[in-house]
């Protein structure tokens, strides 16, 4: 029982604590008058690569950071519970290259929020429990899919004109979420192997050659 508060505990921490600082950089924001969108992503300006770092922390206004809010929350949590020992890597590089790809391409206008990441984590979860073919990690791919599946509109441009809107970020966010449940498929949890499976393997190894192989006997002529 122990083990597994540890576990919980663990899977909300560092959600609970990246949502704390976004709603934190929030409140400075509208308490103390001042906006940070100079900090966001500008697609090819030096300037502007700060952005592939600070931009997920900066939000439009409180609608933005609370749309944001939920689904990072609920889809962080499932990665860091169910794959515990990639789940900060993949948070991180899915938040980086995702970023990096904004700039390298995204259209020259400040990107800002957290739906790259939004988008990151629902596509590697669901790309991740379909490929490594376990049944929990199946049930969360349903689950996202279910919750999270009218997410896909958001990468298609001519559905958001609207310059406020990045489908860049969400284009690259998917994307970056699918190359990484691909890389590291055969990390984290993988699909039980249950004894019988095991030793039906080691019959057939041990069985399948000397099913074929038939000694000649002395009656034998070719």
């Amino acid at each position: 029982m122990s083990s597994e508060k540890n576990k919980l505990f663990y899977s909300l921490f560092f959600p609970g604590l990246f949502l704390l600082v976004i709603w934190i950089v929030g409140l400075a924001e509208y308490f103390l008058d001042v906006r940070f969108v100079e900090y966001g992503l500008y697609p090819r300006s030096w300037e502007g690569a700060v952005g592939i770092l600070t931009s997920p922390l900066i939000h439009a206004d409180f609608n933005h950071l609370f749309a944001n809010s939920v689904p990072l929350f609920v889809l962080g949590a499932s990665l860091f519970y169910f794959y515990r020992s990639i789940a900060l890597r993949v948070f991180l590089l899915i938040w980086l290259f995702s970023n990096i790809w904004v700039w390298g391409i995204g259209r020259e206008a400040f990107h800002i929020g957290a739906s790259g990441l939004v988008y990151g984590l629902a596509a590697f979860l669901f790309v991740s429990g379909l490929i490594r073919k376990e049944p929990r990690l199946m049930a969360i791919s349903m689950f996202v899919a279910f919750l999270y599946g009218s997410l896909i509109w958001g990468i298609f441009p001519d559905l958001f004109p609207e310059k406020n809107i990045s489908w860049e970020g969400h284009l690259m966010g998917m994307l970056a979420g699918v190359i990484f449940a691909i890389y590291f498929r055969k990390q984290g949890p993988q699909k039980r192997r249950y004894s019988w499976e095991i030793e039906g393997e080691d019959d057939e190894d041990v069985e399948g050659p000397a099913y074929w192989k038939v000694t000649p006997g002395p009656d034998f002529k070719p």
